[in-house]
Parts: C-alpha cells; sequence; structure tokens
C-alpha cells in the first residue's frame, strides 16, 4: 500500500489526506479562493457566520479596539468592550442579574462550565455532588471533559482510557426514537429517563445535567417536543440539579430567537454560547450564568477556580459588541425568523429523493438526514461514505456544508446541516435547493 505525499507547506490540517482550497476574501455569504472559484456558504462555516463576510463595521472595531489596547489580562483589569458585551447579552437572557465570563471557544465555555457547577455545591457543602449527566446522541467540544459528555463513539474510542466516566440518557431524536416510538403516544419517554439516571446516581451525588437546546450537527438540529424541557426543569429542580444548556451553535439568533431556549420558555442555570457570538470575526465564547449560582463563591470570599490567558479579551468583546449592534440594527434575528420559514418550506421539497429520510430544524438551523432505505430508515453503511461523497459534490459546485456521521447507531449515519448567515436571500436559498436537487439526482446514479 502507498501512502499519499503529505500537502506541501507546513500548516497542520486535521485531514492529513486533503488539500484545501486557499479562500481569498469573503462577501456576504460567498467566499473566493485563490483560482477566483466562488462559494456559497450554506453553512456558516459550523454555524458560526450570522452576519456574512466582509461587514466593515466589526472589522473596523477590532482595529479600533487593537488600537487603544489589544490585550490585558482579565485577572487584572476590566475594560468597555468586556462590560458592554456582557450587558448587551444580559438583555436577552432569560434571567435578570446575570454574570458573564468571556472564554474563546464553546470547549472552553463547557469545561468552564462545568467547573463552575462543581465549585458551586462545593461552597454549599455538597461536596458529593461530583456527576455530570449529559445526552446521547450529543456533542459538547473536544476537550476531555467535553468530549467525554459528548456522545461522539468514532470520536471517543482514540481517547478512551483519557476520557472520564459519566451518565447518558437518551436525547429527544424522534427520527430514531430509542424505543422506536413516535409523539405523543411516547409520553415523552426520553424526558422521564432523566428522572431515572439521577435515582440510579442518587440524587446528593448530582451536580447538573447538561444539553443541547435544539440538537447541533449530531443529531442534524432536532427539534424536541414542546414539553420536553418542562419535564427537564422540574425534575432539575425536585433534585437540586444544575441545569446548563449548550447554545454554542444556536444562540445569538440562529433559531429565530436569541436563544433557543426561549422557543421553549426555558430558563437554565447556566447557558454556554460561542460561534455566531462574534459571527467568526475573533474567537469568544460566553458562560452566562444566574447570579445565585455565583453568590455561593462571592459569599465564602472565594474566587471563580478557572482563569485562562485570554479570558474577557478585548478585542473579543469588542466585536462582539459591534456583532450584536449589526444583529440589531438590521433586524436579523426577526429576519431569521421570518426567512427560515422559507428556508425551510423549499429544502422541505427534497424530501421526495430516495436517499433523504428526514429534514427538521428552526430558523436558518435546519439538519437533512441521507438514508439507504426510507422505510425502514437504514443508514448507508459507514464504509460507503455517502456524507463524503455529497460534501465532495457540493464543493465541486460552490456549495460548502457542514456534516456529521454515525448519528444513526454510533457507527453508521449522515446527515447535513444548514446554517447560512442571517442576509441569505430567496434567491440564494433557490440555489442552494438546485444545487442540493442536482447532487441527489447524481448521488442516486451512484448508491
Amino acid at each position: 500500500m502507498s501512502l499519499k505525499k503529505y500537502p506541501q507547506g507546513h500548516v497542520f490540517y486535521r485531514n492529513l489526506h486533503s488539500v484545501y482550497p486557499l479562500v481569498e476574501r469573503g462577501q456576504g455569504l460567498y467566499l473566493f479562493d485563490r483560482n477566483g472559484k466562488k462559494y456559497l456558504d450554506a453553512s456558516g462555516g459550523a454555524a458560526v457566520v450570522n452576519i456574512g463576510h466582509g461587514v466593515k463595521e466589526v472589522a473596523e472595531a477590532i482595529g479600533l479596539q487593537a488600537e487603544k489596547v489589544a490585550y490585558v489580562s482579565g485577572m487584572q483589569f476590566s475594560h468597555v468592550p468586556a462590560e458592554k458585551l456582557a450587558e448587551q447579552i444580559s438583555e436577552f437572557l432569560p434571567f435578570g442579574d446575570a454574570k458573564i465570563y468571556f472564554l474563546n471557544s464553546g470547549s472552553e465555555t463547557v469545561e468552564a462550565s462545568l467547573k463552575l457547577a462543581r465549585q458551586y455545591w462545593v461552597e454549599r457543602g455538597k461536596t458529593a455532588k461530583r456527576y455530570f449527566i449529559s445526552r446521547t446522541p450529543s456533542y459538547h467540544g473536544n476537550t476531555l471533559t467535553a468530549l467525554s459528555l459528548s456522545a461522539r463513539k468514532h470520536y471517543q474510542e482514540t481517547f478512551k482510557p483519557m476520557l472520564g466516566k459519566n451518565t447518558k440518557v437518551p436525547a429527544p431524536y424522534c427520527y430514531r426514537c430509542y424505543k422506536d416510538e413516535t409523539y405523543p403516544a411516547c409520553q415523552l419517554n426520553c424526558a422521564h429517563e432523566l428522572e431515572k439516571a439521577i435515582e440510579k446516581l442518587g440524587k446528593e451525588n448530582v451536580a447538573a445535567f447538561i444539553t443541547e437546546v435544539i440538537g447541533g450537527a449530531t443529531t442534524g438540529a432536532a427539534v424536541p417536543p414542546p414539553e420536553y424541557f418542562q419535564i427537564i426543569r422540574k425534575t432539575c429542580d425536585q433534585n437540586e440539579i444544575l441545569l446548563i444548556t449548550d447554545e454554542i451553535m444556536t444562540g445569538a439568533g440562529r433559531t429565530g430567537k436569541w436563544l433557543a431556549s426561549d422557543h421553549f420558555k426555558l430558563v437554565p442555570d447556566i447557558i454556554v454560547m460561542g460561534k455566531g457570538l462574534t459571527s467568526g470575526y475573533f474567537p469568544l465564547s460566553a458562560l452566562a450564568v444566574k447570579k445565585d449560582v455565583v453568590d455561593p463563591l462571592f459569599k465564602k470570599g472565594k474566587s471563580f477556580l478557572h482563569a485562562q490567558t485570554f479570558s474577557h479579551h478585548p478585542v473579543g468583546c469588542a466585536a462582539g459588541v459591534a456583532t450584536l449592534n449589526y444583529i440589531k440594527k438590521h433586524k436579523l434575528v426577526e429576519r431569521c425568523a421570518r426567512i427560515g420559514k422559507d428556508f425551510l418550506s423549499e429544502i422541505s421539497t427534497l424530501r421526495s429523493h430516495p436517499h433523504v429520510g428526514d429534514i427538521r430544524g428552526k430558523g436558518l438551523f435546519l439538519g437533512v438526514e441521507f438514508v439507504q432505505e426510507k422505510n425502514t430508515k437504514k443508514p448507508f453503511l459507514r464504509k460507503q461514505k455517502y456524507v463524503e461523497h455529497f460534501l465532495s459534490k457540493a464543493m465541486e459546485k460552490g456549495l460548502i456544508l457542514w456534516w456529521n456521521t454515525s448519528q444513526a447507531d454510533g457507527t453508521n449515519g449522515d446527515l447535513i446541516l444548514l446554517a447560512p448567515p442571517f442576509i441569505i436571500t430567496e434567491r440564494e436559498i433557490s440555489l442552494v435547493h438546485e444545487k442540493m436537487e442536482e447532487i441527489l439526482s447524481e448521488m442516486e446514479k451512484i448508491f
């Protein structure tokens, strides 16, 4: 067997066998590579780009802040961008008197949320509360604790000896119900599994339940039934367990509301956000916490036992302020809700293709799941690499999509995620639809 040569250059890319197009610029929904090829970004990268490329207001805000002061330690100074951004975020949170901690990525923020939950119980004298419950399928990040809480078998195998043990309950992934039931006849069994898991561990030992609100790439924007989070919130309250919601993909307007939690009138204890908070113009994430969760640390004279060099980064916070200002000025959350209905309607016509098993989502956050057999929902085998072939054809046609695999049974399964910038037009929606229609037709000849 002959091995391919490494791509030229010194950059250590994740895929060691691919040569990526070299992007020179972006404008709106489009990217342009060095050869002049134009790509329509229908996924916003990894559901990151909310306002599009080339927004001068954000670029200028970053430059101006860098000229004033590029960096100060968040353990020594505060600054106007952090104060302003925290105030802006607090305006759309479902709880008052919030405290907001800025970090650099979703994975980091998930780690910080878990450490805060643990410290909260320690400071309250309930030191046995050390276990975390998450869902399967799910994804919360690539740092070790976040990966432990995620349910992506193909990510975890190599690092299994390094990962912590935790309990997982079934996600509200209705297309592939773990009991093969249908809503509402199922009586929300998946939600009641949390209570069973707590009973098994002992509520005195459980610190928090962490959950995506609307599923991310792992379940392809799976939306839970309306009552799901009513049951979850009640269960957490009855058992003195903190509820952490992962809004890293869905926060900052992606689903047509500022937070996906708003669709369910859900009030979590801790919210983690990232990605679209700066629309990718600067790496920034945020941990938003009820004041009640921070109070025990304050009353004991303690500090939060977590710090990172680039916490509360001035340039990142300036990018966040400018991004949120732009979203509000142009009413992009409202636009996302409005045009998201048209997006779902048009993309849903692809259900007629034999390889399309399900299409779901909210706002500009949709998942398309592929199957080998529609009636049985039988997935393509992983070795067939269906979604890789699909993505390759999409790139050839200048269409950028996000994807996931193995969601069907832990090994097999293929889906794509559609999460374009909020500025997408009806014509561009039609272009996405047309290109996907072409690809599906070509895939039928191969598979």
